[in-house]
């Protein structure tokens, strides 16, 4: 019995002595590496800190109902900044509302509405750089206007909020 609990006690006691390191944690898994802080790449688009009207939902489906965004209180004509560096791959018109798209590194992209865009497609852009204004007519908002704030990567829905929020650290053994 010894023989073959032998290999299991010296692993467990290898993790146990091994030096430990710290390692940084994204808040929000999905969005590993964009977290804000000191030199953070990422800012809110709205006000600093954002006033939170209604949070991200993420739906139970891919296509069930849900919030996929965060809505963001405000006042029309109130500058919306892009969250981080990126391009600009579509600001105009979705379904009667002006909507402003920004692509980012690791394949996010943030979108923006309602917002009277300033930017153009294929414009590049850096954190804090102006998108555009601030209109009225998000429905639901109980603010006088409202940013619906959005984060995707890919075809996944995150959280925008994420973006902001400063990361988990915790010690792991140190492996060879």
């Amino acid at each position: 019995m010894l023989p073959r609990l032998l290999p299991a006690l010296l692993l467990a006691l290898a993790a146990l002595l091994a030096p430990a390191t710290a390692v940084a944690e994204p808040a929000a898994g999905p969005v590993a590496g964009a977290v804000a802080g000191a030199g953070s790449p990422w800012v809110s688009p709205l006000g600093d800190p954002p006033a939170v009207t209604r949070p991200f939902e993420p739906p139970p489906t891919p296509y069930g109902p849900g919030h996929r965004g965060a809505d963001l209180g405000g006042v029309p004509g109130d500058v919306v900044r892009a969250a981080g560096d990126g391009v600009v791959v579509f600001a105009g018109m979705v379904a009667g509302r002006p909507v402003v798209s920004v692509d980012h590194a690791g394949g996010l992209r943030t979108t923006y509405e309602p917002v009277a865009a300033s930017v153009a497609a294929g414009q590049g852009v850096a954190r804090g750089d102006p998108l555009g204004t601030l209109a009225p007519g998000h429905a639901g908002c109980p603010a006088a206007a409202c940013l619906h704030w959005g984060l995707r990567r890919g075809e996944v829905y995150l959280d925008p909020l994420a973006l902001l929020r400063p990361p988990r650290v915790r010690l792991l053994p140190l492996r060879p």
